[in-house]
């Protein structure tokens, strides 16, 4: 547990080490086009280098397992907030469909449209921190490790959070293989999405990732 509280923390110190080593570069190929203020590119920063994407690739999966673990054995959760699991079918022929979950005053959907192979059976987590910032975490992934689909586009939206970190992924861990992120090109990170980018997308997708600080706090 004492590497579960650690878990949030060094993954705010990586962002603010990513920031500090590689500056604007790494920051603005995640920031979206009219985001570009100091303020956003210290919170959405990346590292670049094989080291840092490493890193950083470690870390976010790490803070999403401790918040869901966290939610579920924290006697203080609110009613309703304990964190949950899904399996939904991911369709390929070419049509755009959605899966959510709600829990609390937060909710996640993903949103896609695939070709090609047969359906996939996916997943989908929802938890909520039960420390005093009460983060949501939202986890899309297949369990198979790798999809076999060609995706032309896809969207994960948060509702009643603003996203702190979100990362997306050309392959899922399991078994001795690693998590693989896309290229930071590839897809682009708004205060409550994390979707492909037009033209950059390489049409391989895997598993989806986001953080988000209640939009309360910001009040």
């Amino acid at each position: 547990m004492s590497r579960c509280r650690s878990a949030v923390p060094q993954l705010r110190r990586a962002r603010a080490a990513a920031h500090t080593q590689h500056g604007r570069r790494a920051a603005a190929a995640l920031a979206p086009a009219g985001r570009r203020s100091p303020r956003f590119l210290s919170k959405m920063a990346a590292p670049s280098g094989r080291s840092g994407r490493s890193s950083w690739a470690a870390l976010v999966p790490a803070a999403l397992l401790c918040l869901a673990a966290r939610a579920a054995a924290g006697p203080g959760t609110a009613p309703g907030a304990a964190p949950s699991t899904a399996g939904f079918d991911v369709r390929p022929g070419g049509e755009v469909h959605s899966f959510s979950r709600g829990l609390g005053d937060f909710s996640c959907t993903f949103t896609y449209s695939a070709q090609g192979g047969t359906n996939e059976q996916w997943q989908m987590n929802v938890a909520v921190s039960e420390d005093s910032n009460g983060l949501f975490s939202c986890s899309i992934w297949r369990p198979q490790g790798k999809s076999y689909l060609f995706f032309t586009q896809f969207k994960a939206e948060v509702k009643g959070a603003k996203i702190e970190h979100a990362m997306a992924y050309s392959q899922a861990a399991v078994g001795a293989q690693s998590d693989v992120p896309l290229k930071q090109e590839e897809f682009e990170v708004t205060e409550t999405a994390v979707s492909h980018r037009e033209g950059k997308f390489r049409f391989e997708l895997s598993k989806l990732e986001i953080v988000a600080k209640p939009a309360r706090d910001e009040l």
